[in-house]
């Protein structure tokens, strides 16, 4: 099986024999057997040329920081760039605009243009086939535009230099826009530099991904906003920021790959806008864009070199005379890469589903089984990193979410032959329609020391919550409250940290129509308490996110994390554990589930016992199932709870 891996072994100019070899040294220390698969990389020539792996993959970089030719002389075999090449081009970034008329700050510069398309990217765009006849492909790297000077009254600083283009082959990234001089419009350009400040009129920023591509290759510049800022230069992956009224716009913020040496880098960030110095100056978009200034005589920054980053704008000081530079954009670069070979690893240990990831080998328990460390295998004993999840409690029929199941995670040694029971637990079932608390979840462990509690059940209208079942180092988390006709106050089940919350409670005011239960709670937050009105939700707990040691992309049981309807609090999907949304009755809204397969809750439909599949907790999850709507003796069943999840992690 081919090992998958997030982090990266850069390596020099090796002729590829060296470098397996490298490989080879590398990824079989500790004990673990690693080899290069027969992948067979194309032959070219040009620019500084860098050796890394990222995941089972080793790639071949070739950088330009200067123009050149990349030459393929001879085509490779046996993988997804055999005869195709990912690529990043980055023209130069725009010059800023100097200060004006002693105190207005000048614009950012807009930043170099950002083509790619490295697999996976949010900006990727199409395959690049190349060839050996002819094996040529131009390579041309954009400079920076340079920053005005400032200028006094009447006219005051002109706008900063645009950015020059880079090109490899057909693909054309345009320089940014220079950020824009006195009541100015910002330049157009790859991204659009800042408008530049007259108030008290506003200033449009120039426009981005000018001319248009898609995907685009950058962003608008900020406005000036009718004061003494200016605006932000656009960044590749944000439009510049709006002035204030004696502050500069911060500059777009850029986008990062980790196309070049397997390390994950910004490229093409907005110069921040100049202010006063009764204000404050606007920070470079992340992304090599320079920082404004508000002051004089200190300038505006420049950009970094090779990032396509535009540059800051100038600044005053208040009172005073006189007003400063702005800072140059940074030049751009070209990436060109292709695979050369593919590792493969070998586990220390048997159990579950293996895969390789991030240097390390994971085996994932989806259902009760047995981790041995086999001692031919691995003599020593074994150093593992382990991640528990018990199953998610039910959610009520009608009523609060359920409780997500308990999260536990930590280190421990196996010793060399020893055997370890592992328990996948179960998610509550189903209640009956009508009146019934949610069931609870079972318990999950990886041997019996480690064991996560079973999250509780949601509860129907004046009903507790259920608190989750006990493990070894606490419980899981708390069912939400049920739907309250009295008024009384009433609390969600409880959880017990580490890895468990409570479920929502009722403080007494949520009565009458359209009113419903409490989130259940998830390993990373309580459940929301009980609402009451059209249109409101009681969402489940959110979850926990794994680390990036066990987000292997083959895993599909994980979560991609949506919560209350939009995006995660962190991004990047890979959640467990969260709880259930509860139902509403008559007519509100359901709550969202939990990130970290919670479901959602329902309203009252009146079709009985069917319910739709988004309601039960997300299996291998430990989700907590969501509560469905409907009166005190009527309504459908509450959602299933999540079956829980062991994950066990050691180096390959």
């Amino acid at each position: 099986m081919g090992a998958r891996s997030t982090g990266s072994h850069p390596t020099t100019t090796k002729a590829d024999g060296h470098l397996l070899e490298y490989l080879r040294n590398t990824f079989s220390a500790g004990g673990g057997a690693a080899a290069v698969t027969p992948v067979t990389g194309m032959t070219a020539t040009g620019g500084v040329i860098s050796d890394y792996t990222s995941g089972s993959a080793v790639y071949r970089a070739h950088v330009f920081t200067s123009s050149g030719t990349f030459n393929v002389t001879e085509l490779g075999s046996k993988s997804p760039t055999a005869s195709a090449v990912e690529y990043l081009v980055v023209a130069g970034g725009g010059g800023g605009a100097g200060a004006s008329e002693n105190d207005m700050g000048g614009a950012g510069g807009g930043a170099g243009g950002l083509r790619t398309n490295a697999s996976g990217h949010p900006l990727a765009g199409s395959a690049f086939p190349v060839s050996t006849s002819p094996g040529a492909y131009t390579v041309t790297v954009g400079a920076g535009g340079n920053g005005s000077v400032h200028g006094p009254a009447p006219s005051g600083a002109s706008s900063g230099s645009s950015g020059s283009n880079s090109v490899f082959g057909s693909i054309t990234s345009h320089g940014g826009g220079g950020g824009g001089g006195k009541a100015t419009v910002g330049v157009d350009g790859g991204s659009g530099g800042g408008g530049g400040v007259y108030g008290p009129p506003t200033t449009a920023g120039g426009s981005g991904n000018t001319p248009p591509f898609s995907p685009p290759q950058g962003n608008d510049g900020g406005i000036a906003n009718g004061g003494r800022g200016g605006g932000g230069g656009g960044g590749a992956g944000a439009t510049g920021s709006i002035s204030g009224p004696v502050s500069g716009g911060a500059g777009g913020i850029g986008t990062s790959l980790t196309i070049k040496a397997g390390i994950s880098t910004f490229y093409a960030g907005g110069g921040g806008a100049g202010g006063r110095s009764d204000g404050t100056a606007g920070a470079g978009g992340n992304g090599g864009g320079g920082s404004g200034s508000n002051s004089d005589p200190a300038p505006g920054g420049s950009a970094v070199q090779s990032t396509g980053g535009g540059g800051g704008g100038g600044g005053s000081t208040w009172p005073g005379d006189g007003g400063s530079d702005a800072g140059n954009g940074g030049s751009g670069i070209v990436v060109v890469r292709y695979q050369i070979a593919e590792l493969t690893a070998e586990a220390k240990a048997t159990g579950g589903n293996i895969s390789y990831y991030g240097d390390k080998t994971i085996h994932t328990f989806t259902s009760s089984g047995t981790f041995t460390a086999p001692s031919p295998l691995n003599p020593s004993p074994l150093s593992v990193t382990y991640v528990v999840v018990a199953g998610g409690g039910s959610g009520a029929g009608p009523g609060g979410g359920g409780g997500a199941g308990q999260y536990i995670t930590g280190p421990t040694t196996v010793t060399a032959g020893d055997s370890v029971a592992v328990q996948i637990g179960a998610g509550g079932a189903s209640p009956q329609s009508g009146k019934y608390i949610g069931n609870d979840g079972t318990t999950s462990y990886f041997g019996t020391p480690i064991t996560a509690g079973g999250g509780g059940g949601g509860a129907n209208y004046n009903v507790n919550g259920r608190p989750g079942t006990p493990g070894t180092t606490g419980t899981g988390s708390g069912g939400g409250i049920g739907r309250d006709k009295t008024g009384s106050p009433l609390a969600g089940g409880t959880g017990t940290s580490p890895g468990a919350n409570p479920g929502g409670a009722n403080p007494g005011s949520v009565t009458g129509p359209d009113s419903g239960g409490g989130g259940g709670g998830g390993a990373g937050a309580a459940g929301s308490n009980a609402v009451a009105g059209s249109g409101l939700r009681a969402p489940g707990g959110y979850g926990v996110q794994l680390d990036p040691a066990f987000r292997d992309p083959a895993a599909l049981w994980s979560d991609p994390g949506t919560y209350g309807g939009g995006t995660a609090p962190t991004p990047g999907g890979y959640w467990v554990a969260g709880g259930g949304g509860s139902g509403q009755y008559p007519n509100g809204a359901g709550g969202y589930g939990g990130s970290g397969g919670g479901g959602e809750g329902t309203t009252a439909t009146g079709s009985g016992n069917p319910h739709p599949t988004n309601i039960d907790g997300k299996q291998s999850t430990g989700g907590g199932g969501g509560g469905s709507g409907g009166g005190g003796n009527s309504g459908d069943r509450g959602g299933a709870g999540g079956s829980g999840i062991v994950l066990i992690v050691y180096p390959s």
